[in-house]
């Protein structure tokens, strides 16, 4: 009778390539500022990743009447985007400065 053949070693499992680091949320330039691309579109989810809300946050102050939040593009029912330079602005009219007098 010929000799049963060895079992191989167990393999170790295959370890995954290393998850790319997402890109940056902020901006060095100064603390707590979203970093815009000049010129660029934001979908409602990469919106709220920038303004860390959630996306049904920014969808409630679309649909409410009068509409809040930034400026918006509605591409169809389901499909909306927002320019930086509307971010921008929406940003800056809500902006506070400290009173440097005090």
């Amino acid at each position: 009778m010929p000799p049963l053949p060895t079992p191989s070693p167990p393999r170790s499992p295959q370890k995954s390539p290393p998850a790319e680091k997402p890109p940056p949320t902020r901006d060095r330039s100064g603390p707590g500022r979203p970093l815009l691309t000049p010129g660029a579109w934001y979908s409602t989810r990469e919106l709220a990743v920038l303004l860390r809300v959630d996306p049904s946050t920014l969808r409630r102050w679309r649909t409410s009447r009068p509409p809040r939040g930034p400026a918006f593009v509605s591409f169809s029912a389901r499909t909306v985007m927002y320019a930086s330079a509307d971010i921008e602005a929406w940003l800056n009219a809500r902006r506070t400065a400290p009173d440097q007098n005090d």
